[in-house]
């Protein structure tokens, strides 16, 4: 029997990855990989940034018969004299180096107080996943061209002299992609159709073409009209009221930087699809984020206003955020000075302060043009509350299946008002001190609380007519409303009290250790919770920085997750100029040393928290059946020993 060699870790085991190699490596992480629209993209919202901040009337995409793809511009175009430090062509920069660009700089003097994102990857990433890439800008009466291959500068910069009269500015960058990166090399045609049109909607006056050298074909898009015209053309169905469209950005304001703020056009309809898109400095938010729930809550809280101001609420009947807004439709587009987005590829803004910012505007708006046009005021308020009796008639229905012999709920566990399963949510803490702290924060309409002592018994050998012997797994299952069962079982889910079931512990390695615990439990004794899309697990930070004020931007205090994302935090505070030192880093030793403020804020609010829905991804149920065997089976100690030999290199250890 061959004996099995350990594996040799050592100094040279190391390896440093350099310039555009992280890229290559893993190009997943900083772009899509089921097609190259988003590395296309990168380019476009460089040709989009110039215009946003006044340099440009016309961006033009060409996909030519070679399979390449230009994005013309007529900006500033990019420098190409010496970066001071660097010593290199600030084009050949902004091409192969990873956190190089004209947008870090967010003071008076910057070159772009507003743009898509501050990752600082770009169309840095583009270059590394494309097999040649040239580019060339014309600027201050020069031609500069610069040639790439596989990321690598082949042709070194060119600069001529234009020729007399010719008074052309601005940067034309041709790409070819390398195919092995992408799942397909085709790009998806009424996807880039509609971003492009997207990006001339938010820019009035501003000329964006696509021409396709294959077909022959042109398509021009310019609006003049803005968000009213587009949302118009895109609805599928008549609006109950005129379409709301207004904007506001603030001035001499203490909360956000000047120029901050959204325009935005709503139409509330009683049937079909609702239209929803939303943008942050031109960049589409397909996965939504903070800035959509601040519009949601300046909409909510000026409808419920004006119901309450004219006294039109029913006896019994409560008005939720979503009877307002689950038959609007919108456009929103905000300006953020220092968006922070969720992952590379930007769909998803994250940004806590966007929240207030668009709600600040939109709430004061709403309710002036509704006390100003009154009859509109009550056909909305009649859809609103149409909408919270359907909700509430539902819920009352799921009541009365359960019948009068429902198990008495457990003592600790800390109800929600709502009765409406769909919106209510139940967090297990991890300890009775957060406990305290996660029920004086939640929103008790909505929310429960249930307080785990200790660490949850191993279930995974646990017949289930034994369960119930163990306390914190009989309140577990009697709180939720469904009875434990296998995954070929079908269990009567018309008990689930809750729609999302949260698992919430320390950001810690025993707080890791819970959620194995309890995630071995669903998926054990309730597979149909995890296959329903119903359990979740929150993500509450380890690290918080307190930043001092820097120029526009006031003191700020930013949470992290963990290491890699406080690094990420210092650096940026670095690059924003921040003294090295002058901001303080508290870590979280748990759930419990955080206020109810700070963990609503954090890990509770909807609008700002992150929670992972429980999915089995890739695997089959009987892969990771396997695997939760080896994991936490009592004979497997030789088998976990062999998964920690492979995988050990890869552990943090947070000691």
């Amino acid at each position: 029997m061959a004996t099995k060699l350990p594996t040799e870790y050592s100094e040279g085991s190391i390896r440093v990855l350099k310039g555009l190699e992280p890229v290559k490596q893993r190009p997943g992480m900083y772009t899509r990989t089921d097609n190259p629209l988003h590395v296309i993209q990168e380019v476009l919202d460089n040709a989009a940034d110039e215009a946003l901040a006044g340099h440009g009337k016309r961006i033009k995409v060409i996909l030519h018969t070679d399979g390449s793809v230009s994005v013309e511009d007529d900006g500033r175009g990019i420098p190409f004299g010496l970066h001071p430090e660097e010593k290199a062509p600030v084009i050949e920069l902004v091409f192969t180096r990873l956190h190089a660009g004209g947008k870090f700089d967010k003071g008076k003097g910057g070159a772009y107080s507003f743009s898509g994102g501050l990752h600082g990857v770009g169309v840095s990433v583009t270059n590394a996943l494309a097999k040649r890439l040239e580019v060339v800008t014309h600027r201050e009466g020069m031609v500069a061209r610069l040639v790439f291959e596989g990321g690598d500068v082949t042709e070194k910069l060119h600069l001529r002299k234009v020729a007399e009269g010719d008074r052309r500015q601005g940067t034309t960058v041709r790409v070819w992609i390398d195919p092995k990166y992408f799942e397909t090399s085709q790009l998806p045609m009424a996807e880039l159709a509609h971003l492009l049109r997207s990006k001339a909607v938010l820019m009035p006056g501003v000329t964006v073409s696509l021409v396709n050298e294959k077909t022959k074909d042109t398509q021009s898009w310019q609006y003049k009209g803005g968000l009213r015209d587009y949302l118009m053309q895109t609805l599928n169905a008549d609006p109950v009221i005129p379409l709301f469209e207004e904007e506001g950005f603030a001035q001499n304001n203490d909360n956000f930087a000047e120029g901050e703020g959204a325009q935005w056009c709503v139409a509330f309809t009683e049937d079909g699809q609702p239209v929803r898109e939303s943008y942050v400095n031109l960049i589409p938010t397909s996965a939504g984020g903070t800035h959509e729930s601040g519009l949601r809550d300046g909409l909510f809280n000026a409808v419920k206003s004006f119901i309450e101001l004219h006294s039109l609420l029913p006896k019994g009947v409560k008005l939720l955020p979503e009877d307002v807004f689950a038959r609007a439709s919108y456009v929103l587009s905000a300006k953020v000075l220092d968006p922070q987005f969720q992952g590379q590829i930007k769909e998803r803004l994250n940004s806590r302060d966007a929240v207030r910012l668009v709600s600040s505007f939109v709430r004061p708006a709403l309710e002036l043009w509704l006390n100003h046009h009154v009859e509109y005021g009550r056909k909305l308020a009649e859809l609103a509350i149409r909408a919270a009796q359907t909700r509430q008639k539902a819920g009352q229905k799921v009541e009365k299946r359960k019948g009068s012999g429902v198990a008495v709920l457990p003592g600790k566990l800390t109800d929600c008002e709502s009765k409406d399963t769909s919106h209510n949510e139940v967090f297990l803490v991890e300890g009775d001190s957060a406990g305290g702290s996660a029920k004086m924060g939640r929103d008790k309409e909505c929310q429960a609380i249930l307080p785990l002592r200790g660490k949850v018994l191993n279930t995974w050998e646990v017949e289930r007519d034994r369960l119930f012997a163990n306390t914190e797994i009989h309140d577990i299952a009697v709180a939720i409303g469904v009875d434990p069962h296998g995954p070929n079982d079908t269990p009567d889910m018309s008990g689930l009290r809750y729609g999302k079931v949260c698992i919430l512990s320390d950001a810690d390695v025993d707080g890791s250790h819970i959620q194995v615990l309890l995630l071995t439990l669903f998926f054990r004794h309730f597979p149909k919770l995890i296959e329903a899309g119903n359990v979740f697990v929150a993500k509450p930070p380890l690290y918080r920085v307190d930043a001092p004020a820097r120029g526009k931007k006031p003191a700020s205090k930013t949470y992290a997750l963990d290491e890699g994302e406080l690094t990420a935090i210092l650096d940026k505070l670095r690059k924003e100029g921040v003294r090295e030192g002058a901001w303080s880093i508290s870590r979280f030793k748990g759930l419990g040393e955080m206020s109810a403020e700070q963990l609503w804020e954090t890990t509770l609010n909807p609008d700002t928290r992150r929670l992972l829905p429980v999915q089995l991804g890739t695997q089959t149920f009987l892969q990771t059946e396997e695997l939760i065997t080896k994991l936490m089976g009592k004979g497997e100690a030789a088998a976990r020993r062999e998964l920690m030999e492979i995988h050990g290199d890869a552990v943090e250890i947070d000691v």
